[in-house]
């Protein structure tokens, strides 16, 4: 049956005829029906899984904080970012989160993993890179290609094909091949993570 058809058919149809005691009694026993109907559980709200996640997630950052944390106690104190350069942190940290981490921070607060949201940070060779502003410093290690906050300043961090590193941000741009030139008042060391530190 085609919808000319069906619209045919209704339009033949008779209204069925009902009493005047039933238009008088039909709002009550709508309400009845109401009352002994059982109610539906409102959707839930999607703040339950989200939590879940961002709790998981903490624990996540915790229990490598710790592990970074004590790692960290056992290293030198003449260089306390050479944390970020450790091969085996660094192999265990992108394996559980595969095309995800964008970065690990360690600066005045600790240690940070900033994750994306979605699996879209290809596989490249990590980039090493420390920053200082004055006495203020952080260390990070990343991957060409991404945007990140350091110092309360917005990075992107870029791998050329000659082995070199280009910081660029708001109103400067820094090169590992030029580490020289004015980078607004940071001293910046950035060099690339070999397969041997993976």
């Amino acid at each position: 049956m085609n919808d000319f058809d069906l619209d045919q058919k209704l339009k033949a149809a008779r209204v069925p005829e009902r009493d005047e005691d039933y238009w008088e009694s039909f709002p009550r026993l709508v309400l009845a029906g109401l009352r002994r109907a059982p109610v539906r559980p409102q959707a839930e709200a999607h703040w339950l899984p989200r939590l879940a996640w961002s709790g998981g997630l903490a624990i996540v950052c915790l229990v490598i904080g710790f592990a970074l944390g004590h790692r960290h106690g056992r290293m030198e104190k003449s260089d306390p970012y050479a944390l970020l350069q450790n091969g085996k942190m660094l192999q265990e940290v992108i394996t559980m989160f595969p095309h995800r981490v964008r970065a690990i921070v360690q600066d005045q607060q600790g240690v940070q993993l900033v994750l994306s949201d979605r699996p879209d940070v290809p596989v490249s060779t990590p980039l090493w890179v420390k920053i200082c502003d004055g006495e203020h410093c952080a260390a990070l290690v990343t991957f060409s290609g991404q945007e990140i906050q350091v110092e309360g300043r917005k990075l992107t961090v870029l791998a050329d094909m000659h082995g070199g590193i280009i910081l660029t941000g708001d109103r400067f741009v820094w090169s590992s091949d030029q580490p020289v030139n004015d980078s607004a008042g940071l001293k910046i060391e950035a060099r690339r993570l070999g397969p041997e530190a993976l």
